[in-house]
């Protein structure tokens, strides 16, 4: 059997270009888009369970703002995580030196001001209810 009757790999515009990877940077590479991929299912999972609890809450606005946008951030964590693999993929392939990480700095500034958000949030309601 030639490698002409083998299927092709899929997705082509990864596995058509440059030559195979010494299979453990391909691994990694794997290895760590599904650990993107963990983290975005962890967030929609967040933001279900707090649709969950904003119905005990007096704050339900808030909370089902976060789980919206705790969903939001999942599903487009995912797709991004997809994107960072081809990326990655093609370089290794290609033999060029991988490309930055640019959804870890926008994951974590998001994070960040979401927090400070959360933060001021709680300090405000807190000094109302007094």
């Amino acid at each position: 059997m030639s490698s002409e009757d083998l299927p092709r790999r899929r997705p082509i515009a990864v596995y058509a270009v440059g030559e195979e990877p010494d299979v453990r940077f391909s691994l990694a590479n794997e290895r760590t888009a599904l650990a993107w991929v963990r983290t975005a299912l962890a967030l929609v999972a967040g933001g279900v369970t707090l649709t969950t609890l904003a119905t005990v809450t007096a704050a339900t606005l808030v909370v089902h703002f976060v789980a919206i946008i705790a969903c939001c951030t999942g599903g487009i964590l995912a797709a991004v995580a997809l994107w960072s693999w081809r990326r990655n993929e093609r370089a290794l392939r290609l033999q060029e030196p991988l490309p930055a990480p640019i959804p870890l700095a926008w994951l974590a500034g998001g994070l960040v001001f979401l927090s400070a958000g959360l933060a001021l949030f709680a300090a405000f309601s807190t000094l109302d209810s007094r």
